[in-house]
């Protein structure tokens, strides 16, 4: 079995996820995990398959017939391997709110990297806030080396603006 990681990117309309998964059965692959959403009119996901090795040019051919067709514009890559073995990390779930600005992901994320912390999930969006103006939420599961707990990192993301609300959790366990 190959795994393959399809990048899948179109205007929104109804159908793509069937049309895309259609292609994926006919192989007789299986859809293993995918993330996929709408934004801002615009289709966008992304799905690891695991396809029997005698398939994957056929699969290749047919996805290529796919974005061929103007319904999406793909790309493929075969997966890297097992990802690395992560079991004596921790996992978190963080919750972050805050009064949007430029630039908040990226100190967000900065200070992750900064403790060379690994973001499995990362969702975020931009919301009304109650009395005026907009609220930046967002939701990661990240992993960190176990000497880096729940506490020290809700400090060090809060120390990247005042204004965030960060709450850090252990993260439940996830069926993969």
């Amino acid at each position: 079995m190959q795994e393959l990681v399809i990048t899948a990117v179109g205007k929104d309309r109804h159908g793509l996820v069937e049309a895309l998964s259609g292609v994926v059965a006919g192989h007789g692959a299986n859809w293993e995990r995918s993330s996929m959403a709408e934004l801002a009119g615009t289709f966008a996901g992304v799905v690891s398959v695991r396809v029997p090795a005698a398939s994957v040019d056929a699969l290749l051919a047919d996805l290529d017939r796919l974005e061929a067709d103007g319904l999406l514009r793909l790309e493929v890559e075969k997966a890297v391997g097992d990802p690395p073995d992560d079991s004596s990390e921790l996992r978190h779930r963080i919750e972050i709110t805050g009064q949007d600005h430029p630039g908040i992901v990226h100190d967000i994320t900065r200070a992750l990297a900064e403790r060379q912390i690994s973001i499995e999930t990362f969702t975020s969006e931009v919301v009304p806030a109650p009395l005026g103006g907009q609220m930046f939420t967002a939701e990661l599961v990240v992993r960190s080396d176990p000497s880096f707990g729940s506490d020290e990192l809700q400090e060090h993301i809060e120390a990247v603006a005042t204004d965030l609300i960060v709450d850090v959790e252990p993260a439940e366990e996830q069926a993969s």
